[in-house]
């Protein structure tokens, strides 16, 4: 599903951010990736949801070679995959039922399902008061809870979290892991970046720590 083989990045020449990582993620598989701020955890993301390109390795998404794909290429890929962001993503001209909706509305789902859907997902993320309300105007946690809300919404081949906790409670952080956990066993290979060792012990996934830019550990 995806494998990254030795792959480094770097914002700044010499200065990696990644060396040498090598993970793969099978179909249908549950990680947590954990390690200390600033080991490099939302860089990692970063190349697996294919918003930036490795500087050196090789990375393969559902069989194909994506290190040196086209650009024009990536966004039917980009389309399997579900990206929670720590900064949330939302976009502040729409409102957050089109914020929602927009995965779908890529997707070229007719109007009237993607309203039906947007409809039962903000009722069980409990924003369905918040449908015609812009970003600015939520909270951290509820900004968060509708981050989350679009990356699920099109049930994605791959989902990648970072953070997706940050701003919860802890009735409503187990809720939406519960939710993750729905998914994959639907068939969705989930990964949860997360520094809440405390969560990440309530479930019995494998967990990936990554230290120094490089992944230490892989196992429960």
């Amino acid at each position: 599903m995806l494998d990254l083989q030795h792959v480094a990045m770097e914002y700044l020449p010499g200065r990696p951010v990644l060396r040498d990582v090598n993970v793969h993620l099978a179909k249908g598989s549950f990680h947590f990736l954990t390690g200390p701020s600033g080991a490099g955890k939302s860089s990692l993301l970063s190349l697996m949801s294919l918003q930036h390109r490795a500087s050196k390795g090789m990375i393969t998404m559902f069989g194909k070679n994506v290190t040196a794909m086209p650009r024009e290429e990536m966004p039917k890929l980009r389309r399997r995959v579900g990206l929670v962001l720590q900064d949330y993503g939302l976009l502040p001209h729409l409102t957050i039922a089109e914020n929602v909706a927009l995965p779908l509305k890529i997707a070229g789902e007719p109007a009237k399902q993607i309203a039906d859907k947007v409809r039962e997902l903000l009722e069980w993320v409990e924003l369905e008061q918040y449908h015609d309300v812009r970003p600015a105007l939520l909270s951290g946690g509820q900004k968060q809870r509708a981050a989350i809300a679009r990356a699920v919404i099109t049930k994605p081949d791959i989902l990648l979290a970072d953070e997706p906790t940050g701003n919860l409670d802890a009735a409503l952080s187990l809720r939406f892991m519960y939710l993750f956990e729905a998914l994959n066993k639907g068939g969705t290979t989930v990964l949860v970046a997360s520094h809440d060792e405390h969560l990440i012990s309530l479930f019995n996934h494998p967990v990936l720590r990554l230290q120094d830019g490089v992944i230490v550990r892989n196992n429960r």
